[in-house]
C-alpha cells in the first residue's frame, strides 16, 4: 500500500486533464475508484480508460498516468512498451495529455509565435527565460528554423519568479507594439521600454507548474515528446524529423 499511496499521492496538486483514452466499463471504473480512495481519500481519478493489456486500465490523475488491474488490487509501475514496434504507449498517451493540457490552458493569442515564411513543416512550443543563456543560444537559431518550416510558438517563463527582473522583461516584451522583435531584442541583452498590459506571463507561469516543467528551454514536440534543455539546431532537426 506504500509505494501505490506514494505514486498516487505524487498526483496531487496537479490540474486535471482531459480524458483521450476509450472509457473503461462503468463498473471497472468503480471499482478502480473506490479501491483508490480507500489508500487515499484525498486523490480525486479524471479518468478510467482501457489499455491495450487485457485486465489493466489507464487511470489519469492530475495529468499524470498509472496503470492499475480491473480489481483494483494491484499497480503497476513502469511504461507499456509494444515490443513489434519498439514504440511507448505510455509516452505517447502522455504526450496526448500534456498537448490537452497545453491547449486547453493558452490560447495562441497569449503565445509570442515565429511564422515560417513559407509552408510549415512542424511546430514546436518553448517555454524560454530571457534571461536564460541557452534559451538565448536557442533563439540564436530562430532563423535557421524558420527557413526549414518550423513554427515556432514561445510562451514565458522567467524562473526567477513573479515580480523578478526576468519577469519584468518578459513582460515588457509581451507589452511591445511588436513583441517579437522586443523578445528577440531582449534575448540579445537589449532592453525593451518599460510597458504594462493584460499579460499571459503569469498564466505561462502556471502552465509550466501544472506540466512538471522546471527548466529552460523546455520543447514540446508536435506529438508532445517533450526535449528538455537546449539543442542545436542539428540535433533539433533530427528530433523533428527534418
Amino acid at each position: 500500500m506504500t509505494i501505490l499511496r506514494t505514486v498516487l499521492a505524487a498526483a496531487l496538486g496537479l490540474t486535471a486533464l482531459g480524458a483521450l483514452a476509450a472509457d473503461a466499463d462503468p463498473a471497472v471504473a468503480e471499482r478502480i475508484r473506490a479501491a483508490v480512495a480507500e489508500v487515499e481519500p484525498r486523490i480525486e481519478i479524471d479518468a478510467v480508460g482501457e489499455t491495450p493489456l487485457p485486465g489493466i486500465y489507464e487511470v489519469v490523475i492530475g495529468g499524470q498516468v498509472a496503470y492499475l488491474s480491473g480489481d483494483g488490487k494491484y499497480l503497476v509501475q513502469g511504461n507499456i512498451i509494444e515490443l513489434g514496434s519498439g514504440r511507448s504507449v505510455s509516452d505517447e498517451r502522455r504526450g496526448e495529455l500534456r498537448l490537452a493540457k497545453l491547449e486547453e490552458s493558452v490560447d495562441e493569442s497569449q503565445m509570442i509565435i515565429y511564422e515560417p515564411g513559407g509552408e510549415v513543416s512542424t511546430q514546436i512550443t518553448v517555454f524560454t527565460d530571457i534571461d536564460c543563456p541557452y534559451c538565448r543560444k536557442m533563439h540564436a537559431d530562430i532563423e535557421q528554423m524558420l527557413a526549414e518550416g518550423v513554427r515556432v510558438r514561445y510562451l514565458l517563463m522567467p524562473r526567477a519568479g513573479v515580480g523578478s527582473g526576468s519577469y519584468v522583461k518578459a513582460v515588457n516584451a509581451w507589452c511591445a507594439d511588436d513583441p517579437r522583435a522586443a523578445l528577440t531584442a531582449a534575448k540579445q541583452g537589449k532592453r525593451n521600454e518599460q510597458r504594462e498590459c493584460d499579460d499571459p506571463v503569469t498564466k505561462h507561469l502556471r502552465l509550466a507548474r501544472d506540466l512538471g516543467i522546471t527548466a529552460t528551454p523546455t520543447i514540446i514536440l508536435e506529438d508532445g515528446r517533450v526535449e528538455a534543455g537546449y539543442r542545436d539546431f542539428a540535433t533539433l532537426k533530427r528530433a523533428l524529423d527534418l
